[in-house]
């Protein structure tokens, strides 16, 4: 096999890289929950896609507003009013966090297969970085 031949079958082979596919997509935080980052309008939101079995609960028992307790919690938007700045990156939006009731400023960091979520009350210096992984779609259970 001449040298040419050769590289012309490594090149048949193997596939090219794939792009990073940035924040959009399913996504699975630490204790189990699958969250949906997608484009809603001109913004980017977030949903639970899927809770994890460990949940203590699917009600959004811990909301503020007493009325919207007994709503589920799959499905449920929690974030919104992101602003991509690119495909890696949104900042700007608002995250809801089920497990406390509480509403945070979020931003958003895709590094290939982990998405970085920061919330943060005022300044961001004063927030928390959460790491979540890339995942396969998943649908709440019906």
């Amino acid at each position: 096999m001449t040298l040419s031949a050769l590289f012309l079958a490594v090149a048949i082979f193997v596939p090219p890289p794939s792009p990073a596919p940035g924040i959009v997509g399913y996504w699975r935080e630490p204790t189990g929950s699958v969250i949906e980052i997608l484009p809603c309008g001109s913004d980017i939101c977030a949903r639970m896609a899927a809770l994890s079995p460990q949940a203590p609960t699917h009600f959004d028992e811990k909301n503020p507003d007493p009325a919207a307790r007994h709503r589920l919690i799959c499905g449920l938007q929690i974030g919104y009013g992101f602003h991509a700045t690119d495909p890696n990156h949104a900042e700007g939006g608002r995250l809801y966090d089920p497990k406390s009731g509480k509403t945070y400023h979020g931003t958003m960091t895709a590094q290939g297969d982990q998405l970085h979520l920061r919330g943060y009350v005022g300044i961001k210096a004063f927030g928390k970085t959460e790491t979540w992984t890339r995942t396969i779609p998943s649908t709440c259970a019906k």
